[in-house]
């Protein structure tokens, strides 16, 4: 996390470091906020930083070599410009990672969408899991980026999370986010068949994806 001295530059280079760095880091304790304490965090006043495009941010102060290189610290340097047919934010895949698990349970978020609806994943119950998430950013920097989920069973919601994933520049690799560590119910009452909605949003309320998926909890991985 950054210190205040370094947030301390100026209102150029601070909302620089807002976007990029600051924002992940004030907000790093709020990871594994749920649905219901989100929204009661909306009411404290936040608001959302004013974004500038990635172009303004490189001009600024682009005859001071010191920030320059600074800058390009946080952004990285220049690449080709990326397709503007293409989103700005594309979640490619959803992994669910379980040093238990018999083989690696992921999602292909580029593909058809209402076939995860036809698929159930088996889980096994008592396991610990972390979900992780893939995803690129393409044009433009992207703030306040979160993931949500709603989990639900015989149409009544069982479980509702939303981690706090951060602010993102672009580049041609994929960004990653590992969410905390969670744990399967176990028990005969807990297994059965779930369904769960997940959403990808930001910081101005742009649904980057919505995709539906199922899973099974079962007593062992191969029922």
């Amino acid at each position: 996390m950054l210190g205040l001295d370094v947030c301390e530059f100026g209102g150029q280079v601070l909302e620089l470091l807002w976007l990029t760095m600051c924002y992940r880091g004030l907000l790093a304790d709020k990871k594994d906020l749920r649905i219901e304490e989100e929204e009661d965090d909306r009411n404290l006043n936040y608001i959302a930083p004013v974004q500038k495009s990635l172009e303004e941010i490189r001009q600024l102060d682009k005859n001071d070599e010191s920030l320059v290189k600074y800058k390009q610290t946080l952004l990285g340097r220049e690449t080709r410009p990326a397709d503007p047919a293409v989103a700005n934010v594309q979640v490619t895949r959803l992994t669910l990672l379980c040093d238990e698990a018999p083989e690696p349970i992921s999602m292909d978020l580029t593909e058809d969408l209402s076939a995860l609806k036809e698929k159930t994943l088996s889980l096994k119950e008592g396991v610990t899991y972390r979900l992780k998430i893939h995803f690129k950013v393409n044009r433009e920097i992207v703030a306040g980026l979160r993931y949500h989920h709603v989990t639900s069973r015989k149409g009544m919601t069982v479980d509702k999370v939303s981690h706090m994933v951060g602010s993102y520049c672009p580049r041609e690799e994929e960004h990653e986010f590992l969410c905390p560590v969670d744990e399967v119910p176990r028990g005969v009452m807990s297994r059965g068949h779930y369904k769960v909605m997940s959403h990808f949003t930001d910081d101005d309320k742009n649904a980057h994806l919505d995709w539906e998926w199922n899973f099974d909890l079962n007593k062992d991985w191969s029922e």
